[in-house]
């Protein structure tokens, strides 16, 4: 299956969810915020939230700084 992701086309081993993409990316545990072609996707439905052939996928990582 092929996704867009944060612009650039990536393709998926099968069905996902967005909590398999974020493993795969190694951002499990990492803060983040995920949208699903333009619809934010709450942190308690990452599990649950099937990817589908040509999904748009930002994944944006929270960062501090100072």
């Amino acid at each position: 299956m092929r996704i867009e992701l944060n612009g650039q086309s990536k393709e998926l081993d099968g069905p996902s969810t967005v909590a398999e993409l974020l493993l795969a990316l190694g951002l499990e545990r990492a803060p983040c915020a995920v949208e699903v072609n333009a619809q934010l996707v709450r942190k308690a439905l990452h599990p649950s939230h099937a990817l589908a052939e040509g999904d748009r996928v930002e994944v944006v990582t929270l960062v501090g700084g100072g």
